[in-house]
């Protein structure tokens, strides 16, 4: 199915949806309650969001969520669940960490990312699923690379004997470079001692893009890591760069490293099933390409479950999540966002928490007043029409 096919379905499939859509914009009914569970809620008026939502499974099976905020407060909250995501405790606040990923590696549970909005990168350990953590003071205790670091919650990949995971420089301008660090399974991942990071790549001009940012390291089919990149402008494609097999070297070709890819405007996970043989990832696609004003990386209320094969190649299998106010997304209506999503394999199913905008107390749909988990259950069988 071509992409102006898989449009016209989804455009279809949206008029169906139980999630309240009104035919004016100016019409602000009640949305009703937000979906899927509330981890964590911030009331808008304090003028704090909730941002770099991450989601790991434990040992024990429990699961482990975070966010950090942005606005007026500051810092990284950590909430557990014991009962499959049904409820959550917050168990730990106001770490100094931002836009970092939570992993479990060798039976323990880490969070990796910045010391803040453009900081130091950052390494923590908890051996109590969450509830207190190790406190980067130097070198050897977490502090990997001081400077001014940009990433996302994204991936962390173990291959060929080492753990990787991407980052971005700020170069200036917004325009960041990007690079991957990696580190023996083995060693003791806080000290900066253990980890290797790669050449910086900046983003060629010759790839008509406006940036590259918070990539995704990913095994392709033939065993070789990849970098692929969210690209925000133009809409509908992300960027892959290739990683050397020792991980020192990044390299990218605009003539063929441009991928069409749903939804490489706005933050995205791509993981590997090995049931399926299939990559998958959970993307913020466009619906309403007539909307006048809006970059792309503004449409955000449209969540859809994407697919491919090789990377390369890329389908929407499912809408996961939907709010539609009206026939055309305008700024008075574009106040809900399912967005920055991080998601899990859990046998048959997906699990998914989200930086959720819901409601018109919001100032737009950027600024989240919610962290929120889901489940996409039978996600393999899952179909544009909604069953």
């Amino acid at each position: 199915m071509n992409s102006k096919a898989q449009l016209f379905v989804v455009l279809c499939f949206l008029t169906t949806l139980a999630i309240p859509a009104q035919n004016t914009s100016s019409e602000k009914a009640d949305p009703g309650p937000v979906p899927g569970v509330a981890i964590d809620y911030i009331d808008p008026k304090l003028k704090t969001y909730a941002g770099s939502p991450s989601i790991a499974i434990l040992p024990n099976g429990h699961y482990v969520a975070s966010h950090d905020t942005y606005g007026s407060g500051s810092g990284t909250y950590v909430f557990e669940s014991v009962d499959s995501g049904r409820t959550w405790t917050k168990v730990a606040e106001k770490l100094d960490q931002h836009w970092s990923s939570l992993f479990v590696h060798q039976n323990e549970l880490y969070i990796i990312g910045t010391s803040k909005k453009y900081g130091d990168i950052f390494i923590r350990c908890s051996s109590d699923g969450g509830k207190t953590w190790t406190n980067p003071e130097n070198e050897n205790t977490g502090i990997l690379v001081k400077g001014k670091f940009h990433c996302a919650p994204v991936p962390v990949v173990v291959h060929n004997g080492r753990i990787w995971r991407a980052f971005e420089i700020d170069g200036g301008h917004y325009k960041w470079d990007t690079f991957v660090m990696s580190a023996p399974i083995e060693a003791d991942l806080l000290k900066a001692k253990n980890w290797q990071m790669s050449n910086k790549l900046m983003v060629d001009k010759r790839a008509n893009i406006f940036k590259w940012l918070e990539g995704n390291v990913v095994v392709t089919p033939d065993g070789k890591l990849v970098n692929m990149l969210r690209t925000q402008a133009p809409p509908g494609r992300a960027a892959m760069v290739h990683i050397s097999d020792d991980g020192r070297e990044l390299s990218f070709d605009p003539e063929k490293d441009m991928i069409s890819f749903p939804g490489g405007s706005t933050k995205f996970t791509i993981r590997y099933d090995k049931v399926t043989g299939k990559y998958w990832s959970l993307v913020n696609i466009i619906t309403d390409p007539g909307t006048p004003a809006l970059p792309p990386q503004e449409h955000r209320n449209t969540l859809a479950l994407a697919c491919s094969e090789d990377l390369r190649r890329w389908e929407i299998r499912y809408i996961a999540l939907s709010f539609r106010k009206g026939q055309h997304l305008t700024e008075e209506n574009n106040k809900f966002g399912f967005q920055y999503i991080d998601w899990l394999f859990e046998g048959n199913d997906i699990i998914f928490v989200s930086r959720t905008a819901w409601g018109w107390d919001t100032p737009r749909y950027h600024d989240a007043n919610y962290l929120t988990f889901h489940r996409i259950k039978e996600f393999r069988k899952k179909t544009l029409d909604g069953k």
